[in-house]
C-alpha cells in the first residue's frame, strides 16, 4: 500500500536516441557553459521519459548524461553524483538492484569528498540507498542508513524541516515492514505535524501522511482507525489536486479493500466503479 519516499533531484529524459546521440557529438565541441545546459536539458528530458514509462529509452540517455557530465565537470564533481543517482533510480525502478547498488555508492563517495558527511546532498545519497535496500526487503541494511539520513537532516535544515517529515515517514515505512507498528505510529504522526506546520494542513504530502497512517492501521486489522483516514486524505487529495488524480484513486483502491475486508461490499463495489470511471 505504501512506498518508502525516495527523493532526489530531476531525473532525465530524451526525445529519441537519433537526436541524443547528434546532440552528444556535437556538445564535445561545444564550450563548457553549453555542455552544462546540454546536461540539464538531458535530465528534463529523461525525467518526461520517465514519468512516460519510457524507462528502458530513459537508461540509455541516462548514460549518456552520466558521459556529459563528466566529460562537462570532471569524475569527482557533484553533477556526476546526480547522473549517477538518476541511472541508478532507473535500474533500481526494474529491479537491476546489483547495477544500480555500486552506481549509488559511487556517488555517495563523489559527495562525501566534494561536500562532506553532514551535507544535505550527501543525506539523499544515503536516503537513495538506503530505498535500493528497502526494495529488497534487507530491512536491517536499511535502517541504520535511514536513521543516519534523519540525523544529517536534522542537523543541516532544523527538526520541523519538510525533509525532516520525509526521513520520519521512511524510517516508519521501515518499522511498519518489521511489524514495529508502535514505532511506526509515532514517527508517522511526527511526520504528519511537521508537515501540517509546515505546509499547511490541504497540502499533498500531509495528505500522504494521513494515508500512510491509515495503511499503518489497515495493515493491523484497525479498521475503526483507518476508515476516517483514507476518508481525509481523500478529502485532502481531491481538494489539492483533483478528482482525477492518480493519489486519488490510490486511496479510493485502499478503501474499497477496507470496505471488502469488514463486508461493506455495496461501498466496496461503489468505489471500484468510481475508480473505473476515473482511470
Amino acid at each position: 500500500m505504501k512506498t518508502l519516499v525516495n527523493p532526489i533531484r530531476p531525473m532525465v529524459s530524451y526525445v529519441a536516441n537519433i537526436v541524443l546521440i547528434m546532440t552528444l557529438t556535437v556538445s564535445l565541441a561545444l564550450p563548457a557553459y553549453a555542455q552544462e545546459k546540454l546536461w540539464n536539458e538531458i535530465n528534463a528530458k529523461i525525467t518526461i521519459l520517465y514519468q512516460q514509462g519510457q524507462i528502458l529509452k530513459a537508461v540509455n540517455i541516462a548514460k549518456e548524461a552520466l558521459k556529459v557530465a563528466v566529460e562537462t565537470f570532471g569524475t569527482d564533481h557533484p553533477s556526476v553524483a546526480i547522473s549517477l543517482n538518476n541511472l541508478a533510480e532507473l535500474y533500481r525502478d526494474q529491479g537491476k538492484y546489483t547495477k544500480a547498488e555500486p552506481l549509488y555508492k559511487q556517488a555517495l563517495a563523489i559527495d562525501e569528498k566534494a561536500l562532506g558527511k553532514d551535507h544535505t546532498d550527501f543525506a539523499r545519497d544515503l536516503n537513495n540507498l538506503a530505498a535500493l535496500y528497502y526494495s529488497q526487503g534487507k530491512y536491517a541494511e536499511a535502517e541504520p542508513i535511514c536513521k543516519r539520513v534523519l540525523a544529517i537532516r536534522e542537523k543541516a535544515l532544523g527538526p520541523e524541516h519538510p525533509d525532516v517529515a520525509t526521513s520520519l515517514n521512511n524510517l516508519a515505512e521501515l518499522y511498519s515492514a518489521q511489524g514495529k507498528y508502535n514505532e511506526a505510529e509515532h514517527l508517522f504522526r511526527q511526520a504528519l505535524a511537521i508537515h501540517e506546520k509546515a505546509l499547511g494542513k490541504v497540502n499533498p504530502s500531509v495528505a500522504s501522511d494521513i494515508n500512510n497512517l491509515a495503511a499503518l492501521y489497515h495493515d493491523q486489522g484497525k479498521y475503526a482507525e483507518a476508515e476516517p483516514l483514507y476518508k481525509w486524505a481523500l478529502a485532502i487529495y481531491e481538494k489539492a489536486l483533483g478528482p482525477d488524480h492518480p493519489n486519488v484513486a490510490l486511496v479510493l483502491e485502499h478503501m474499497a479493500k477496507l470496505y471488502k475486508k469488514i463486508g461493506k461490499k455495496k461501498e466496496a463495489k461503489r468505489i471500484k466503479k468510481t475508480c473505473k470511471k476515473n482511470p
